[in-house]
């Protein structure tokens, strides 16, 4: 959908007002005040993905409310808010018990919100839906990755994101990381399966994914996607602005960096065998098309 997000940064004085569509990407510093507003005519749907491992409570995102029910100005006594913003107990009291919503409230008719800034919005936004794919292979689909690089602002988020698309019954080659990052994938739209070996080479999962499901895979663990008939979306982010990938059966895997010798030995497989292994490897990029 459409929307639009107004952001107050740490340390700043000033509201940030941006305007938002499909595909796009955008950092969030720690310590933001932000408001989202639907202002189209379709639902709104925000997938928020981030790194919590120093949060209040690990794995979960540490923030609170400024108003509403759950607001942090219901949890101080009249006495105080009096003192802190300069008006009677009656008032103060008002002001806190007028906030009846908790987390998503109703715009009363007739109002309306800050317009967005259209230049704040070039510089903060990226949207990665109409970005030039990095990897496009026939029938296998495409890969679009967003580092700092091609958008600064992902620097002061520590964070790097992918945005996978498998044409049907495509392959994602196995992946890890090597530089001990973690991912979060996120499944957008299709229906496929996604495999994740451990580090002791036990499969730890085997899944049908559809959209809305969210996977975790710790650092140096292994993953395959499979498309289904329809194809696969995922959309992924890593804990880190400049993430180092493996992949395990493409040209570009460490298995066609390593000597015949040692993949024989290793395998303790023929010569023959080892030959076939990697004239197929070979043949692939990370994307792996259907093949009847």
């Amino acid at each position: 959908g459409d929307g639009i997000v107004g952001m107050v940064f740490p340390n700043t004085s000033e509201e940030v007002v941006l305007k938002l569509k499909k595909g796009d990407v955008i950092p969030l510093a720690v310590g933001t005040v932000s408001w989202w507003f639907n202002d189209g005519d379709s639902e709104l749907v925000i997938v928020f993905l981030g790194e919590t491992s120093k949060s209040y409570i690990p794995g979960e995102f540490t923030y609170f409310f400024l108003s509403g029910a759950l607001g942090i100005m219901g949890g101080f006594s009249p006495e105080f808010l009096s003192r802190a913003y300069k008006m009677n107990k009656d008032e103060a009291n008002k002001l806190v018990k007028s906030q009846t919503g908790v987390l998503i409230i109703k715009l009363q008719e007739g109002k309306t919100m800050p317009k967005p800034n259209q230049n704040y919005t070039n510089k903060l936004v990226y949207n990665i839906e109409a970005a030039l794919p990095d990897i496009r292979v026939k029938n296998g689909g495409q890969v679009t990755a967003l580092t700092e690089a091609k958008f600064p602002s992902l620097d002061q988020v520590e964070l790097s994101t992918k945005l996978v698309k498998l044409d049907a019954n495509a392959m994602f080659s196995p992946t890890y990381t090597t530089d001990s990052s973690v991912q979060l994938i996120y499944v957008v739209k299709g229906i496929g399966q996604i495999q994740i070996v451990g580090i002791n080479g036990k499969q730890v999962l085997d899944i049908e994914v559809k959209p809305g499901h969210l996977l975790v895979v710790p650092k140096f663990f292994v993953v395959a996607k499979l498309a289904g008939g329809d194809g696969l979306e995922c959309f992924s982010i890593t804990t880190s602005k400049k993430p180092a990938f493996e992949d395990l059966a493409s040209k570009a895997s460490v298995w066609q960096a390593l000597s015949p010798l040692v993949v024989e030995a290793s395998l303790n497989v023929s010569t023959e065998l080892e030959e076939l292994f990697k004239s197929k490897i070979g043949k692939n990029t990370i994307l792996i098309p259907f093949k009847n």
